[in-house]
């Protein structure tokens, strides 16, 4: 990783200096030695502490819409959660594809606590969909990896197992929307908790106000998660998010035979489009 992180800085470097971008959007070191967070650099001489290593948690893709209504262009370190994140944003019209330049990353998997990133064990892609340069060659995509493993779980389980289940995990929320402010797919510009209308969504904390929120966000975006995990490893409170995320995508792709959400910026949503020939056996 350390030829990556080099490459990394000499490209920032040069595209600041020569004026192509006016921030370059990566990771930084931080005081501890095991993990790192974003970073932003707005000179060519700060691109020197970029980091990139085994610790670049962070999907940082949706920071592009801080600069979506300047003039100036973004540069970003793009690995496949940050590419299909991208795809997402340019797709839901809330980003354009010439605000961004893309630094493509093959990706290992990163740690978090010391072992491979739950995140990272699910993922399909490796190397970035979309990119303006990849650095370095691209890695061996994982094959078949787990994804709906849990979501078989809950499945095996009778009705009344996971409704206890669920108030278990959302009577714990406390409603900091951490989940919503990470997550690529939630990028309304004005979100329905936030809009006061009686009865719409209520502000308490609560396991049953909690739970309509859980749910209703992981309906929001069931056919456009990009599975990137942030809002589970996010989470304050530890509530396996994706659990839910996983079992919307995998019903998705079965009902509708679509593709998983983020391969290219173009693509129809499932929810939000009508085709005669998809399944009805629940009408």
């Amino acid at each position: 990783m350390t030829d990556i992180q080099n490459i990394l800085r000499e490209r920032a470097h040069a595209l600041l200096d020569e004026g192509k971008i006016a921030c370059f959007i990566g990771w930084g070191a931080t005081r501890f030695n095991e993990r790192a967070m974003p970073k932003f650099i707005f000179k060519a001489e700060e691109s020197s502490s970029l980091v990139y290593n085994e610790h670049c948690l962070n999907t940082l893709a949706k920071y592009t819409l801080d600069f979506q209504y300047g003039a100036e262009k973004v540069g970003l370190a793009t690995r496949g959660c940050e590419a299909r994140a991208i795809n997402r944003l340019i797709a839901d019209g809330r980003l354009s594809r010439d605000k961004v330049y893309l630094l493509g990353i093959p990706c290992q998997g990163m740690l978090e606590h010391g072992k491979p990133a739950d995140k990272c064990v699910f993922c399909r892609h490796r190397n970035p969909v979309v990119y303006d340069e990849l650095l370095g060659e691209k890695t061996i995509e994982l094959q078949n990896p787990p994804r709906f493993e849990s979501v078989l779980e809950l499945e095996n389980k009778s009705d009344t197992e996971r409704y206890d289940f669920w108030q278990k995990q959302f009577a714990k929320c406390i409603r900091c929307y951490a989940c919503r402010n990470v997550c690529p797919a939630c990028n309304c510009l004005e979100c329905y908790t936030e809009q006061y209308r009686t009865g719409w969504q209520g502000k308490q904390a609560n396991t049953l106000e909690n739970s309509v929120f859980g749910f209703t966000r992981a309906y929001h975006i069931g056919d456009r998660c990009i599975e990137c995990g942030e809002c589970e490893r996010i989470c304050p409170m530890e509530i396996p998010l994706m659990k839910v995320n996983r079992k919307l995508v995998k019903d998705v792709e079965e009902l509708f035979g679509v593709e998983e959400s983020g391969l290219s910026e173009d693509e129809i949503h499932a929810l939000g489009s009508y085709n005669k020939e998809d399944l009805e056996e629940f009408m």
